[in-house]
């Protein structure tokens, strides 16, 4: 038999048989389930909405948009942007959806930071760390997360005024008004520097890209450290200097019964952050410990045959590897952190869930709210998956 004959790509497919009108062809069968299904779904949607229509009706609720426009009368403590109560709802909701966003950003990178801090100090071969470690990581894990964010709320709360605050170091200050640090006046100046600084790194990202294609071609190595500092550092520095160079120091001081200048971090933000940044990390630091043991031993004989100190091999060798393992659950941590921000409504701090629930009650809007509610965490949410799948795929092992 010839070899053609016997490869089965080239063999006969075998005919389509006709679609008969008939209960005992299959394919007729799944089409039909597929109608009822389908069918079965848009009943229930269309229910659901002549009913929730027909109960506004009966209550002589209002429904739509229009209180977006409307004066809020709502009072915010702390805002991302301009907010006072004669503004609109929209406002409102603006200043709610930022807030949330502040504390789930600065919330993922300290997490991550310390996180993995703990996942390499727990395979320490230092016994007490890697046990001091290991009790951390089982106790916040094992506590809700809404009593700890009480914990830390209370005992922030339980420290003393400004006039007797903790003052650990020049300018800083911590009492039961929340944690004063030292800031500066930004100015125009400083944002241009800021902006330019954001385009040296982006040219350095091209740069580093180019100079390794032209390794591959060539074998020659080429530096890139020169052309970041002077994109990344040099340059913002020149424009600061060119505009001015404004530099004024704000330091927080006493007067009165409360502290004044400076930058205010308020109690409910403080202890929220904290609860958050801690509950999380232990789910990270195991994260990133299960990362680090799926490496197989023999990279660390190898890295560690070539004379690489043990901390060079794990930047170098262990945690690129591990890096593969340790991204798609490090996802449902960063969006663990956003969604479990809502909880900052039980310790007072406003973000957006706080702000919509005040708005659905002056105004009503109970649908609209609970609506702009989902939408805001959905995508968020979508926007962190979008960008961790990203990220997981660019650093995926390429086969050949």
């Amino acid at each position: 038999m010839s070899d053609t004959a016997a490869d089965p790509r080239y063999a006969t497919r075998p005919p389509k048989r006709p679609l008969r009108l008939s209960w005992g062809d299959e394919r007729i069968r799944n089409i039909v389930y597929q109608i009822v299904v389908v069918g079965a779904v848009l009943s229930v949607f269309y229910w659901l909405w002549s009913n929730t229509v027909h109960n506004l009706e009966v209550r002589r609720i209002a429904s739509g948009w229009g209180f977006l426009q409307r004066e809020a009368g709502l009072p915010i403590a702390e805002s991302v942007i301009e907010y006072d109560p004669s503004m609109t709802y929209y406002r409102a909701l603006l200043v709610g959806v930022l807030n949330t966003l502040k504390v789930a950003i600065v919330g993922i990178i300290l997490a991550t930071i310390l996180g993995t801090i703990l996942g390499v100090l727990r395979l320490s071969k230092n016994w007490l760390v890697a046990r001091i470690v290991g009790a951390y990581v089982e106790i916040v894990r094992d506590l809700p997360l809404l009593l700890q964010l009480l914990f830390w709320y209370a005992l922030l709360q339980a420290l003393p005024g400004p006039r007797q605050a903790l003052n650990p170091a020049t300018g800083v200050f911590l009492s039961n008004r929340g944690l004063k640090l030292p800031w500066f006046d930004w100015q125009e100046a400083h944002t241009w520097a800021l902006i330019t600084c954001l385009a040296g790194v982006a040219l350095t990202y091209f740069f580093r890209r180019a100079a390794r294609a032209k390794q591959m071609q060539d074998g020659q190595p080429r530096k890139v450290w020169p052309f970041a500092l002077g994109t990344i550092l040099a340059a913002p520095l020149a424009v600061w200097a060119m505009m001015g160079a404004p530099f004024t120091p704000d330091i927080p001081f006493l007067r009165g019964f409360n502290f004044q200048g400076g930058l205010n971090i308020s109690p409910e933000f403080f202890a929220l952050l904290l609860g958050l940044v801690l509950y999380t990390a232990g789910f990270i630091a195991e994260i990133v410990r299960a990362g680090i043991l799926a490496v197989h031993s023999g990279q660390w004989e190898a890295a560690q045959a070539l004379g690489l100190p043990r901390g060079r091999v794990m930047n170098l060798v262990v945690l690129p590897q591990a890096m593969r393992v340790i991204i798609p659950p490090m996802t449902s941590q960063f969006l663990n952190i956003t969604k479990n921000s809502s909880l900052a409504v039980a310790i007072g701090y406003q973000d957006i869930v706080s702000i919509a629930n005040t708005t659905l009650n002056q105004t009503g809007q109970a649908i609209e709210g609970i609506a702009i509610i989902m939408l805001v965490y959905l995508t968020i949410s979508l926007s962190i998956s979008l960008f961790m799948n990203w990220y997981n795929a660019r650093i995926a092992l390429v086969e050949r």
